[in-house]
């Protein structure tokens, strides 16, 4: 199993909005990855609360079957037509990629 998780800081400001409201439209649009690709075998999409010096703003936990699955999620439509909307909310981004 492949365990893929994202943690992004957003921009003040973006799109027209804070960085509360894009942490929860970028929640909402991952989430809805879940109905439309089927190599995801567990998606969670949490906005931070804590808003510490330390802490990102949103966070990312999926996991997939193997590699071949993580990257066919990768290239799926559906994922990189997400790409433009939350690089350009994001100050910063991490991910960690591990099997298990």
């Amino acid at each position: 199993m492949i365990k893929h998780i994202v943690m992004w800081r957003l921009k003040d400001a973006s799109h027209g909005n804070d960085s509360e409201t894009n942490a929860y439209q970028i929640k909402e649009k991952l989430e809805a990855l879940r109905e439309t690709i089927s190599c995801i075998t567990a998606l969670e999409v949490g906005v931070d609360f804590s808003r510490s010096e330390g802490s990102g703003d949103i966070v990312l936990y999926s996991e997939f079957a193997d590699r071949e699955a993580l990257n066919a999620y990768q290239v799926h439509p559906e994922h990189q037509a997400l790409i433009p909307f939350i690089s350009e909310a994001a100050s910063e981004r991490r991910v960690v990629d591990y099997e298990v």
